[in-house]
């Protein structure tokens, strides 16, 4: 196994300079040239990133028309369906117990996650018909092999372009807590397009009735929101382990993507034939049968999500109490030499 040296550095006595020989830094005009085209290739590929983003979110809203996108009927409707996706994030955010994330890092993975949900939209829509000559089998593929992944990949996305790469990203809890912010953006934007799809903008009113507008599209995608966020909060907490097991960090951010794009996959398969049967067999109209069944599937999933999130806050918190315990019992002894 490598030990992270070569063979001259781990040999050589530590005076020797072996700079350009089996070791480097900055120290010449040249050394310091590679260091700046370096930098500018990596901000590049971010920028260029952030621009294909923004240009096809442009283009997705002008789609509807501006008018929508300022609109302050269809804003108040989308934030009051963005309101359970938000509370599930705040009390991811709560439960970190290390230290509380800075506010610019949570609203720069909101708004990357508005802008990366752009590259989501154009590979569903352009992959979605190559699925559909095969019925129903054909729709879970497209789930579980284009939707789930793609979805939960420009979520991540999000997090990986800025707060990732902050030295204040200091926790795996942490990935938890901007995945889950990720998810909250991706509701936003996608309960925007939803309901700019489905509402009549001459027949909104700024009224508690407009909740009913579309066939009620807001309280659907209410109840549909908080998924997001339990499934990117996954992807993010290990999104976070990757970061602090550098030398396991691929195969640990595809075990994260991999749990929450099927999770999403299997919801995304069974939203519609079990909500159909639970009203069958029950008799209920399809929006309470779609609550029943959302409160059965999410609450699963977010239990075993938030079980991994009290498990390292339960860790952490005895893991300090050994700290300063430790500390305490060495305190006597240094008072003695003082």
């Amino acid at each position: 196994m490598s030990s992270g040296s070569d063979p001259i550095e781990t040999a050589a006595d530590d005076d020797r300079d072996l700079y350009d020989v089996a070791t480097w830094e900055e120290r010449t005009s040249l050394d310091g040239l590679a260091v700046a085209v370096h930098w500018l290739i990596t901000r590049s590929a971010k920028l260029f990133v952030l621009l294909v983003a923004f240009v096809i979110l442009l283009a997705i809203l002008a789609s509807f028309g501006l008018g929508l996108v300022f609109d302050p009927v269809v804003a108040a409707l989308v934030a009051l369906s963005a309101i359970p996706a938000l509370g599930l994030a705040a009390y991811v955010y709560v439960s970190d117990v290390t230290t509380n994330e800075p506010l610019s890092l949570l609203v720069a993975t909101f708004l990357l996650s508005i802008l990366t949900a752009s590259f989501a939209a154009v590979l569903n829509s352009f992959t979605r018909p190559f699925f559909a000559p095969l019925g129903y089998l054909g729709l879970v593929l497209f789930f579980f092999l284009i939707v789930g992944p793609v979805e939960e990949t420009v979520k991540l996305l999000a997090v990986r372009l800025y707060a990732y790469s902050d030295d204040r990203f200091d926790a795996v809890i942490d990935g938890a807590v901007y995945g889950a912010i990720a998810g909250l953006g991706f509701v936003v934007i996608e309960n925007f397009v939803y309901i700019a799809q489905n509402v009549d903008l001459d027949e909104l009113e700024f009224a508690v009735g407009a909740l009913g507008a579309g066939d009620g599209i807001a309280a659907v995608r209410a109840l549909v929101g908080p998924g997001h966020v339990v499934y990117s909060a996954f992807a993010g907490y290990y999104l976070g382990l990757a970061k602090f097991n550098p030398e396991n960090r691929g195969p640990i951010i595809v075990k994260g993507l991999l749990i929450a794009a099927a999770i999403h996959a299997l919801y995304n398969s069974l939203v519609g034939p079990v909500t159909v049967g639970i009203s069958a067999l029950t008799g209920i109209p399809q929006i309470p049968a779609l609550f029943v069944f959302i409160l059965g599937f999410q609450g699963v999933f977010a239990y075993l999500l938030f079980r991994k999130i009290w498990r390292y806050r339960d860790v952490y918190r005895e893991t300090h109490e050994h700290e300063s315990d430790a500390h305490r019992d060495v305190e006597p002894e240094l008072t003695e030499f003082e």
